[in-house]
């Protein structure tokens, strides 16, 4: 399992308590990318195994898979946390005929209780289901045979979880059928709207070609 890290205290220990126990997906490896707050500390007093790379979540989660000692890798992002019952959906999805030719995600929650919290959870389940195009916060379980023969997650400061979308297609992407719970500190900071609209234009720019890290930029 692999979790970028970038001064990600306060919603790092929740995340290392929901994989605790899990051994069948191999050890849970945090990748710092220059952390100037507590977070490399909370991953080595939880027994992650830590190491570092350059900033970036595109870097951050290439250096975990490269280390990584498991034929399955499950990525997070360090603000997501998979919501009980994810155990038996990710070893029932390994277990499947073929699973080595599919990705997994889950299926996105907000941990507010506001009414734009259901709004962007909707607009990500469309995003999945008519795009095929789940984000990073959505998690990744993905065997190395099949993330491999994808390129990997290039080396970019933004847009890595899209990039590597648009390289496994619809046909291999899957809902793992379990929740995954992420933190609404950007909505609540900047505004449900004014932040989806903001992911939305990131978006577009990305597709009209415009480089990752002037969109980085404007995304904040």
């Amino acid at each position: 399992m692999v979790i970028p890290v970038l001064d990600a205290a306060a919603e790092l220990p929740r995340t290392l308590a929901a994989l605790a126990g899990v051994a069948h997906l191999g050890e849970v490896i945090v990748v710092d990318g220059g952390s100037r707050d507590a977070s490399v500390r909370i991953a080595r007093r939880a027994r992650a195994r830590v190491i570092e790379a350059p900033r970036g979540r595109g870097s951050q989660l290439a250096a975990g898979a490269k280390v990584a000692r498991c034929d399955w890798l499950l990525f997070l992002h360090a603000d997501s946390r998979p919501l009980p019952g994810w155990d038996a959906a990710v070893r029932a999805f390994i277990a499947a005929p073929g699973a080595e030719e599919r990705a997994g995600y889950f299926t996105l929650a907000l941990d507010d209780d506001a009414p734009a919290a259901r709004r962007v959870e909707h607009l990500a389940a469309w995003r999945c289901r008519a795009l095929a195009l789940p984000y990073g916060d959505q998690g990744l379980l993905i065997h190395r045979s099949l993330y491999q023969a994808a390129g990997g997650y290039p080396a970019l400061l933004l847009m890595e979880d899209v990039a590597m979308a648009r390289r496994l297609g619809r046909a291999r992407l899957r809902p793992l059928g379990a929740m995954i719970l992420t933190s609404p500190s950007r909505y609540r900071r900047d505004g449900y709207w004014r932040r989806s609209l903001r992911n939305l234009l990131c978006l577009s720019l990305y597709f009209l070609g415009v480089p990752p890290a002037r969109i980085a930029q404007i995304y904040g």
